[in-house]
C-alpha cells in the first residue's frame, strides 16, 4: 500500500463530527464512546522534559509514520501553534483534542503540538501532549469494542513505524504512572437524568468507584459535571489486558444504563406530572428563551433529550439535541457569527441557535450582532 497523504492546515470545517449521525447502540442513553491509548517513541524524553527541540523532533517522526500508515488513509494535519485561539477552541469543543493540548502549564500553546484525523474512519493522534502520541478514536452510542478495534488497528499501524517505550514487565511506559501498562483510556459520555432524579445517582457513583471505575464531566478531569452528562471510564491501566479492560467496562456501564432505565421507568408510573411538567418546561424555555449560557442550556437539554427518549416529545430527534450541544459552544457560535463574541453576544447567538433547532423555523438573521464595521447586521445561524 501507498500510504497516507497529509494535507497540512486545512480549514476547520466538519471534521471529527461523524459520530454525531451514526446512532450506535443505546445511543439515546449513551452520547458516545471513547478509546484513547498513550504511547511514547524510545529516544526522547517524554512530556514536560522534553526540550523545544525533541519536540519538533518528535513531530517530524510522527508526520512520517503518518505519512506511510495504512489504516489511516489521507490525513488533516494541524500544528496547534499555527491556528488561532477560537479554531483552537473549537477542537476542544469537539472532543477532538485536550486543554493540555492547546495550552501548556505556562499559558501559551506547547510547541510541537499537533492533531491528525483520519479522513476515511473515526481515528486520529494528538502529538506532543502529556504523551508523544495519544491514539484515539471517538463514535456514537455506546460502542466500546468497535471503538478498541479501530484505536488498536491504529496502533498497530504506528507502532511498525515508530518504536514505543515499552518495558518488558510495567509494558507501555508513560509521562503519567496511572497509564502505564496498557495506556488505555476508555470512557463513555453517558446521561443519568433518571438516577438523579430519584437520587440514585451517588449510589451508582461509589458503585463503580469500588469497581475500578472513575467519572468526569464533559470535558474530561477537572471539568464540572452538568446537564446530567457522565464520562465515565477505567481508572486501572496496569497488570490487566486491554480486551479484559474494554469487557469490565462495557459490562460495568451496561449495569448502569440498566439502572437509568430502571429509574426511568420508575418515574413515569410513580410520577409522571412531575416528569412531564419538567419535560416540557424545559422545552418551553428553550423554544423561547432570548439569552442563553451554556450551562443553563445543557440542564435544559437534559430534560428534552429524556422527554425524546421516553416519547413524551416527538421531536427534535436525540441526534438533533447531540448536535446542538456541540455547535452551541462558544467557538462554534463564533464561526456561525464570524466574530469574536463577548459573553453576553454568545449568549443571545446560543438562544437563537437552540430556538430555531428545537422548532425547526427558518433560519433567520440575529439583529445587531453584525460586524463592528456595519456590512452585515447579523449572521444566520444554521444546524449543520
Amino acid at each position: 500500500m501507498s500510504g497516507a497523504r497529509v494535507f497540512d492546515g486545512p480549514e476547520l470545517k466538519d471534521q471529527g463530527l461523524a459520530w454525531l449521525d451514526e446512532a450506535g447502540p443505546d445511543h439515546e442513553i449513551v452520547l458516545s464512546t471513547r478509546v484513547r491509548l498513550a504511547r511514547n517513541v524510545q529516544g526522547l524524553p517524554f512530556g514536560a522534559k522534553a526540550s523545544g527541540e525533541e519536540r519538533d523532533r518528535l513531530l517530524a517522526q510522527a508526520r512520517a509514520a503518518l505519512s506511510d500508515a495504512d489504516v489511516l488513509g489521507d490525513v488533516d494535519f494541524w500544528e496547534m501553534p499555527t491556528l488561532d485561539a477560537s479554531d483552537r477552541t473549537l477542537l476542544l469543543e469537539r472532543h477532538l483534542v485536550s486543554r493540555e493540548l492547546i495550552l501548556g502549564p505556562e499559558g501559551n500553546t506547547p510547541r510541537g503540538a499537533a492533531l491528525a484525523l483520519s479522513r476515511r474512519r473515526e481515528v486520529g493522534l494528538m502529538i506532543n501532549e502529556e504523551d508523544h502520541l495519544r491514539l484515539q478514536t471517538l463514535r456514537g452510542g455506546f460502542q466500546l469494542t468497535r471503538a478498541w478495534h479501530d484505536v488498536d488497528q491504529l496502533d498497530e499501524d504506528i507502532g511498525q513505524r515508530l518504536p514505543y517505550a515499552f518495558h518488558h514487565e510495567f509494558g507501555f511506559l508513560t509521562s503519567c504512572p496511572t497509564n502505564v501498562g496498557t495506556g488505555l483510556r476508555a470512557s463513555v459520555l453517558i446521561h443519568l437524568p433518571a438516577l438523579v432524579l430519584t437520587k440514585q445517582i451517588q449510589k451508582v457513583l461509589e458503585g463503580m468507584g469500588q469497581l475500578g471505575l472513575t467519572y468526569r464531566g464533559l470535558y474530561g478531569e477537572g471539568s464540572k459535571i452538568v446537564g446530567n452528562f457522565f464520562q465515565v471510564s477505567n481508572q486501572t491501566t496496569l497488570g490487566r489486558t486491554e480486551d479484559d479492560l474494554i469487557e469490565q467496562l462495557e459490562s460495568l456501564v451496561g449495569r448502569v444504563i440498566g439502572y437509568e432505565k430502571q429509574a426511568r421507568s420508575v418515574l413515569l408510573r410513580e410520577a409522571p406530572n412531575v416528569l412531564e411538567d419538567k419535560v416540557w418546561r424545559a422545552y418551553g424555555i428553550l423554544s423561547h428563551a432570548r439569552s442563553l449560557s451554556f450551562e443553563e442550556m445543557m440542564n435544559l437539554l437534559s430534560g428534552i433529550r429524556l422527554g425524546v427518549s421516553l416519547k413524551l416529545l416527538k421531536t427534535p430527534r436525540v441526534e438533533t439535541i447531540s448536535r446542538v450541544m456541540i455547535h452551541a459552544q462558544t467557538a462554534h457560535l463564533e464561526r456561525a457569527a464570524r466574530r469574536r463574541l463577548d459573553e453576553t453576544d454568545a449568549d443571545v447567538f446560543r438562544a437563537t441557535y437552540v430556538r430555531e433547532a428545537l422548532t425547526g423555523t427558518e433560519t433567520r438573521s440575529v439583529e445587531g450582532t453584525g460586524d463592528d464595521d456595519g456590512d452585515a447586521e447579523g449572521r444566520d445561524l444554521r444546524l449543520e
